[in-house]
């Protein structure tokens, strides 16, 4: 059955006593720059520093009491294992996160902090998924994926609900970044339901196998990327590339140069301190900036968890 804005409101009352209503910035002198007017939902303010605490609490909030006493597993670069760990630890069930050992040191710590077990394996999928997949068969445990699954996908998308009840004037656009691709399919739900709004995702020019599969009309199942942006590196799901071929008017790609340039930006004209991956909208706005002039333009600012020790510049 496919995904419906009535889940994601579904989702919404479920969650809501436990995450935050995330506030919508905005800043005129951005505005000037880049040329259009821009609203900022910034979810790098939610639980866990990042929007992925609303997917893996209305997976956690939808699971059966016996399943989420066996303990629940995921595989993740950092934002959806802290998610899943956190959401796990209110239901205090156990939790396993299957970590690449190059994941940044801060998300890590984040894991762990929440009292969720770590698996660290190579960081390739095909290594992610097997650690999973073993570990399940051993214990018992159900995944949440990080992405590829609905109740995730119905979770991410309350973000989008809130913006557009936040925003009370029509707006033009509305922009995710495009990851494994549940953040920019829950999106593409809510705005298309409730509004006239195009939706556009946005991505690295060096991690586009979501733009190659949207262009092509057929999902890229493997693709290496290389890009700064490290929450933006997992392949699109299954389920999150049908939903964005339905609900997704565009995705946009960005220069790694660009990503800094738009971070750097964010960080100084807002004030606010946000991961790489949260800077690829932006980034992809200044890389084609006639599509946006004078236009009412909502960003999905994803998260705030970047390794203060690695910084880009």
């Amino acid at each position: 059955m496919k995904l419906t804005v009535q889940d994601i409101q579904q989702a919404q009352a479920r969650i809501e006593p436990h995450i935050h209503r995330t506030p919508i910035l905005q800043s005129q002198a951005l505005n000037k720059i880049i040329g259009c007017e821009l609203f900022f939902k910034t979810e790098n303010f939610q639980k866990i520093g990042a929007f992925k605490a609303r997917g893996g609490c209305n997976a956690v909030f939808s699971m059966d009491e016996a399943s989420l006493q066996k303990g629940v597993i995921t595989h993740s670069s950092g934002n959806h294992g802290a998610a899943l760990a956190w959401a796990a630890s209110l239901k205090v069930a156990p939790c396993t996160v299957v970590m690449p050992d190059n994941a940044p040191a801060v998300k890590k710590a984040a894991v762990a902090g929440y009292g969720a077990t770590i698996q660290l394996c190579e960081p390739t999928m095909a290594a992610r998924e097997g650690a999973v997949a073993k570990l399940t068969e051993e214990h018992g445990y159900t995944l949440v994926h990080p992405y590829d699954a609905d109740e995730v996908i119905a979770g991410q998308g309350t973000a989008a609900l809130e913006l557009l009840e936040q925003i009370s004037s029509p707006l033009d656009i509305v922009m995710a970044p495009v990851g494994g691709g549940g953040l920019i399919g829950g999106t593409g739900i809510s705005v298309k339901a409730l509004s006239n709004a195009q939706v556009i995702g946005a991505e690295p020019e060096n991690a586009k196998d979501a733009w190659l599969g949207f262009k092509s009309g057929q999902r890229l199942a493997e693709y290496s990327p290389n890009t700064i942006a490290d929450g933006l590196r997992a392949t699109v799901g299954v389920r999150n590339f049908e939903v964005m071929t339905e609900t997704v008017d565009d995705i946009l790609l960005c220069s790694e140069e660009r990503i800094v340039e738009a971070m750097r930006l964010i960080w100084t004209r807002l004030k606010i301190i946000i991961e790489p991956s949260c800077a690829v909208p932006l980034a992809a706005i200044m890389d084609q900036p006639k599509q946006f002039q004078g236009k009412r333009v909502a960003i999905i600012l994803s998260g705030g968890n970047v390794d203060l020790d690695a910084l880009p510049w």
